[in-house]
């Protein structure tokens, strides 16, 4: 019996949690701790972060990779997946609040049972901004769960400085199993409260407009 344990534990599947951030030292630190509850690989890329991001990060417990500039959210999650060696990975933004173990298992679940290629998680209940905006573009979510060589795969995945429509793109035109799953009482900070109203409000425009011309920019 204590052999068999051992062989099960060992055939395991490794996971590795990914944060792609850029100037988020307020709440990267609880995301780390968060995941850590779930796997020791966790690793941060500081997106050429001007604040404490990196040195939150490490106090947390996480691997980190420091990005000279700020190149976005693309190339610092590619940095982020080259740095991990896992099987599956967990990707997660860096201002999430609320976040659990078991929000991570509710989205790893289907994926290690092979029911899904990659899950997509939504926030239900944690606030009434983010939940609206996540619910009214689900697919740019940026908390998702899949094998860690799929993502590698995906085109355009380290030019884009948001790449979740690129992520989603690739699901779409590569005929894998998707869907969303619902992260309860999860929420984010939004960039209003950030970089106060009128900066984040012009940040969140510039977001939105780079994520939804991801079709047109393509075919250019």
């Amino acid at each position: 019996m204590r052999t068999g344990s051992t062989s099960a534990a060992a055939a395991a599947p490794r996971v590795a949690v990914v944060i792609p951030a850029f100037n988020e030292e307020q709440t990267v630190g609880a995301v780390v701790q968060a995941a850590l509850t779930l796997t020791p690989e966790v690793i941060v890329a500081s997106d050429g972060s001007g604040d404490d991001t990196a040195g939150a990060a490490r106090r947390a417990g996480a691997q980190v990779v420091e990005l000279p500039v700020n190149a976005g959210k693309g190339p610092a999650l590619l940095a982020a997946l080259h740095a991990a060696q896992a099987e599956f990975v967990v990707m997660l933004d860096a201002d999430l609040v609320g976040l659990t173990r078991e929000h991570l298992e509710l989205m790893l679940r289907p994926v290690l049972a092979g029911t899904l290629d990659m899950s997509i998680g939504v926030f239900e209940g944690g606030g009434f901004v983010t939940d609206w905006g996540n619910k009214l573009t689900p697919h740019l979510s940026g908390q998702r769960a899949c094998r860690r060589d799929w993502l590698l795969g995906v085109p355009d995945l380290a030019v884009e400085r948001w790449p979740e429509p690129a992520i989603t793109a690739h699901l779409k035109s590569c005929g894998a199993r998707w869907d969303y799953v619902e992260l309860p009482q999860v929420a984010q900070v939004v960039k209003e409260k950030k970089r106060g109203f009128w900066q984040g409000a012009k940040a969140r425009t510039k977001m939105y407009a780079h994520l939804m011309t991801y079709r047109a920019r393509r075919k250019t």
